[in-house]
């Protein structure tokens, strides 16, 4: 049963992420006069990404100091206590093409793992937010995932630069065997969200990151899809560059475990 009001820390972390979301959808309007870079093939970073990161970094140090923080342009260092995990625009190249498809992710992590989850979509004007056990919140009101047309099967698959192309086209081609419908965003929080809302069933990515999943996560788990967030790299060797992600209806999850026979949930 989902609560009607939001604890006071999900309720800050909203308003942070929603002020974050105000200032990422300036530098969007105004995207034709920042400064882009590439941090290798299709990766870009934009001065929106570190303008937006150390403004949440800013909000995070004044009302948590107690807590610490990774972001994706910044860096940080994951511990067993509590550790906020900043992504502060997923899919910039959608952001810098024009795409309405990119999202401020912002997510809290105990003991590795995601507790509370906050996503912004600026140009959507949208803001999901959860924390585990407690439920999930649309634009500030409690909100239930839409399960209706279940039967029109739909997937998003997050895509990565380090993805080996023969093992992700059979993996696709395994979806599209099972007649699932496959969607790629080249946005994780974009998939997450949408599969948190109901517009599809669910979303699938091999490689990925602590910061493109932490917020999303959460928003998942507590719209009623099974989650499963794992760490990739070598055994004592927890690095949050490396991870996984599959979150998804039961008929997904089902269809999913043939074809990712070594991602066991958990």
């Amino acid at each position: 049963m989902s609560n009607t009001t939001m604890s006071a820390r999900l309720a800050k972390a909203s308003h942070i992420a929603a002020q974050a979301a105000e200032l990422a959808l300036g530098f969007f309007n105004r995207r034709d006069s920042i400064e882009v870079s590439s941090k290798r093939t299709q990766d870009f970073v934009s001065e929106a990404d570190v303008a937006v990161e150390q403004f949440i970094r800013a909000q995070l140090a004044e009302h948590f100091p107690q807590d610490a923080v990774i972001g994706e342009e910044m860096g940080g260092v994951l511990t067993d206590a509590a550790c906020w995990v900043i992504d502060p625009i997923d899919g910039t190249s959608n952001f810098l093409r024009g795409s309405p498809l990119w999202g401020v992710s912002l997510g809290l992590v105990e003991n590795k793992k995601p507790v509370i989850g906050v996503v912004a979509l600026p140009v959507l004007n949208e803001l999901l937010a959860a924390e585990s056990g407690k439920g999930i919140f649309h634009n500030g009101k409690p909100f239930r995932r839409d399960d209706r047309f279940g039967d029109v099967q739909i997937v998003s698959l997050g895509d990565s630069s380090d993805d080996k192309l023969d093992e992700a086209s059979a993996f696709y081609r395994g979806l599209r065997a099972a007649e699932w419908s496959v969607h790629c965003y080249r946005c994780t929080t974009i998939g997450m969200v949408f599969a948190a809302k109901g517009i599809i069933d669910g979303h699938l990515q091999r490689r990925t990151t602590l910061w493109d999943i932490a917020g999303g996560a959460v928003l998942c788990q507590e719209a009623g899809l099974q989650t499963v967030v794992r760490f990739t790299g070598t055994a004592g060797n927890e690095n949050y560059r490396h991870m996984a992600v599959a979150t998804g209806t039961p008929s997904l999850m089902a269809a999913t475990e043939p074809l990712w026979p070594d991602f066991e949930p958990r």
